[in-house]
């Protein structure tokens, strides 16, 4: 118990002091070049305020949606070794076809072209 109260408060202060320190050091110099916004090198052109396409989105949140499928499914392998495999691959098959169903759904409505 004592070694595990050692490392929790050794990190606990070594995560302050690097908070601490990063804040500390962050403020000792601001210019201009450290307080203007970064665009890859250029100067930036324009407003940042400008309204992004609600499709940007759409596509974001359609790739967390199969990347999360895929780490569902990752473990299918070692599941088919449990005792009842049937009710695993049904549950595998269930997800697979709501967001195959899904995805017929987005492309159908359009929702997945980019010109109009």
């Amino acid at each position: 118990m004592n070694m595990i109260m050692f490392m929790f408060m050794t990190s606990l202060t070594l995560s302050i002091i690097l908070t601490l320190l990063n804040f500390w050091l962050a403020q000792i110099k601001p210019d201009l070049e450290k307080l203007s916004p970064y665009e890859c090198g250029f100067d930036p052109l324009g407003s940042a305020r400008l309204p992004f396409s609600i499709r940007f989105f759409l596509v974001a949140i359609l790739f967390l949606l199969f990347d999360l499928e895929i780490a569902l499914l990752l473990p299918l392998p070692w599941a088919t070794q449990l005792q009842s495999p049937i009710t695993t691959l049904a549950w595998a098959t269930a997800l697979i076809l709501l967001l195959t169903l899904g995805l017929i759904y987005e492309w159908v409505q359009g929702g997945l072209e980019w010109a109009e």
